[in-house]
This record gives structure tokens, C-alpha cells and sequence, in this order.
């Protein structure tokens, strides 16, 4: 009888692991949304969580918003404000796309045997709210963003190359 409450004490770090490993992330995710208010009528939430890294300063996080459409050999955009808004009680920030004009294109006359495609038809951010574009990477807490239904949110990390230069006083 000792030897099976043995071997049963001695699994018990084992599956002690598997569960923690198996525990979802889902649920850490839903804890850390808790803050931040539900999407409006006519808005999505999108959330955006990153893994840890070694180095976080050397990482930027680009948000990209659009729409697939069907276009043609002309270029296409829409234009829309993208607006800083802090979660009360809290201090965390989050985004709120608005004011979505267009598609707009450059109207140019396309060769007559081009076929219309799909493509993804970024969302061009007034200048003073390009700075929102480029977040800070940080794995401990989600970049949250709402946004008009039918806009899609994608995102694109970039990491600083290792190798710097000196630069020459003159």
C-alpha cells in the first residue's frame, strides 16, 4: 500500500506540469480584457497579445487596419481617425478607430485586359494620429482596439537590427 502512495506522490509534480501547461490561455487573456468596456453597436474589439521576448525595447508593434476589396490597377485607400482613449481607473490606454471615409482610388485609366483582384485597402491615418500607428511591445499587456464592423485589424512586428553605426561628429 506504501509503494502505490509512493508512485502516486511521485507523478504528482508530473501532472502537476501537464495541468498548468494545458491551463488556457484564453482564460489569462479573458482576465486581461477585464478592464477595458465592451465594443459599442457598430464596433468590434480586436486584441492584440504578444509573446515575451529577451528584448522588448528593440521591438515595435505597427497596427494596420482595412478592408478586403475587390479593386483594380489604380490605388486605393480609405482614411479614418484613430483616437487614444484611457480606460478609467486603470491608466490603459486603448484605440478607437472612427471617422472612416471612402474607398477613395487615384482614378487612372486601367489596361483594358487587367482583371479586378482582392486586396487588402489600408486605412491611411490622419498625421497627427500616425503616432498611435507604432506601439511599444509589450508581452504583459494587450494592445485593444475597436473598430467599425468590416474593418479587419493586422498587425506587423518589427525588430530593430542588432548592428548600430557610429555616427561622426562634424
Amino acid at each position: 500500500m506504501s509503494r502505490i502512495i509512493k508512485k502516486y506522490f511521485a507523478a504528482f509534480p508530473l501532472v502537476l506540469a501537464s495541468l498548468v501547461a494545458i491551463y488556457p490561455n484564453s482564460v489569462k487573456a479573458a482576465d486581461d480584457l477585464k478592464p477595458f468596456p465592451e465594443a459599442e453597436v457598430g464596433y468590434r474589439r480586436f486584441v492584440m497579445h504578444l509573446p515575451p521576448v529577451d528584448v522588448p525595447e528593440d521591438r515595435k508593434v505597427e497596427m494596420i487596419f482595412g478592408k478586403m476589396l475587390e479593386v483594380d490597377c489604380n490605388r486605393h485607400m480609405f482614411s479614418g481617425r484613430l483616437e487614444s482613449k484611457v480606460v478609467q481607473g486603470w491608466g490603459y490606454q486603448y484605440y478607437v478607430l472612427v471617422n472612416i471615409k471612402g474607398p477613395a482610388s487615384t482614378m487612372m485609366a486601367c489596361p483594358a485586359d487587367e482583371q479586378k483582384r482582392k486586396d487588402f485597402v489600408r486605412v491611411r491615418l490622419d498625421f497627427q494620429d500616425a503616432q498611435f500607428e507604432w506601439q511599444r511591445y509589450n508581452s504583459k499587456l494587450p494592445i485593444v482596439v475597436y473598430v467599425p464592423d468590416g474593418i479587419e485589424v493586422r498587425y506587423r512586428i518589427w525588430l530593430a537590427n542588432q548592428q548600430t553605426a557610429t555616427a561622426l561628429q562634424e
